[in-house]
């Protein structure tokens, strides 16, 4: 029972953040639409939750756009929006700066919060992005299966790090308390579903996020603002 005791509180926090769920799915001529939770929103807190601390950031300290997102690493829309903010990221370099924050919808994903898990217990072995990157980059293969962990300690073994210890993490009080963080932030600014992208402090439009002209635009559009 203690060995689960870290998932519990995850669990808890987040089914107060997220309310009862549902899955918002797309028709081939719908478009895509964020994973989402059913759930009023609450009235916005007097100050925001910090979330986990340290974050985790890439990207220069002084870049003059900042961007904010909240993922689920087995949202689909998610996944659309990964490749999508490393073209931005490559193409503006130093003007960019990339925060990540956890946000598992977990009634609806059901590896939600293992995959969550995965990407910190590898940060704490120095290895977020690359769990990152790998966990998004292989989404629809493991989305499929029954049971992952054999999956993600192979993500772990291939970007180099301790793989027993990896599994000790998984169920450790650091990387729940990290992902519960990350809950109480989002839910603080009235986050509603994955991906969630904040420019520098605004939340952008989902359709904008998912669209590389427009995001583009609007990353160019922030950076000749922070000039004036």
């Amino acid at each position: 029972m203690k060995r689960f005791l870290p998932f519990l509180i995850i669990l808890s926090v987040l089914g107060v953040a997220l309310g009862s769920a549902w899955y918002l799915k797309r028709s081939s001529s719908a478009g895509p639409k964020p994973s989402s939770v059913n759930a009023p929103a609450p009235a916005a807190p007097a100050l925001l939750a910090p979330g986990a601390d340290p974050p985790h950031i890439m990207g220069a300290a002084d870049a003059p756009v900042t961007l904010e997102e909240f993922g689920d690493f087995e949202c689909p829309p998610c996944g659309q929006f990964h490749p999508i903010l490393k073209k931005m990221q490559e193409e503006f370099g130093d003007k960019l700066r990339v925060v990540f924050r956890e946000y598992p919808i977990v009634q609806v994903h059901q590896h939600a919060l293992s995959a969550a898990s995965a990407a910190e217990a590898a940060g704490l072995q120095g290895k977020f992005w690359e769990m990152h990157h790998l966990l998004y980059d292989n989404q629809k293969t493991w989305h499929e299966q029954f049971d992952v962990r054999q999956t993600f300690e192979g993500f772990a073994k291939q970007i180099g790090i301790d793989v027993e210890r990896f599994k000790r993490d998984l169920n450790g009080d650091v990387v729940a308390r990290r992902i519960t963080e990350d809950g109480k932030r989002a839910r603080s600014l009235n986050v509603g579903g994955t991906p969630t992208v904040f420019m520098n402090g605004r939340e952008m439009e989902f359709p904008i996020i998912i669209n590389e002209d427009k995001f583009r635009d609007a990353i160019k559009n922030e950076i000749k603002s922070a000039k004036r």
